[in-house]
């Protein structure tokens, strides 16, 4: 089954911005777009800390969307990098510019240069949720099992 769904998404190029990629996909079936660093020249993030990068673009996304901005696997095996607040989400009603919060898990300093694929991003559908209150929950096979009820051994 193909999902060929294409959503308009406008995009802003700030003046930090201009001359960088807009996000892109990086192979035919990415789910992820990759979001680029505006930094002029470099950012240095030392170990165990963490800085908001620019990425020198402003979306709009249409109601009832969201975008989720990721960790790129790559970097995070090859350097210790992640998103601080994995997954950061940007709202359909967000303006600003798309700010990517980086953490550097390893030992040596992590060096940002202008260009450098940072984080990706992802687009998706929102649903909206009205909560109904009621004094008991319907039964499952699950019932209140919490974190690790089902254990770690295969079998």
């Amino acid at each position: 089954m193909s999902n060929n769904t294409i959503v308009n998404v406008q995009v802003k190029s700030l003046p930090h911005g201009e001359g960088l990629p807009l996000p892109k996909y990086m192979s035919e079936h990415a789910a992820g777009m990759d979001l680029y660093a505006a930094v002029n020249p470099e950012v240095v993030i030392p170990p165990g800390e963490w800085k908001l990068v620019p990425t020198g673009i402003a979306i709009a996304l249409p109601v009832g969307y969201e975008a989720q901005v990721r960790p790129r696997s790559g970097l995070a095996l090859k350097q210790g990098v992640s998103v601080l607040n994995t997954p950061g989400t940007i709202d359909a009603d967000y303006r600003g510019e798309v700010g990517v919060i980086l953490m550097n898990h390893s030992k040596q300093d992590l060096i940002i240069k202008r260009g450098d694929r940072i984080a990706q991003m992802i687009i998706n559908e929102v649903v909206r949720i009205d909560f109904e209150q009621v004094a008991e929950l319907s039964e499952t096979v699950r019932g209140a099992g919490g974190f690790g009820h089902t254990g770690v051994k295969h079998g």
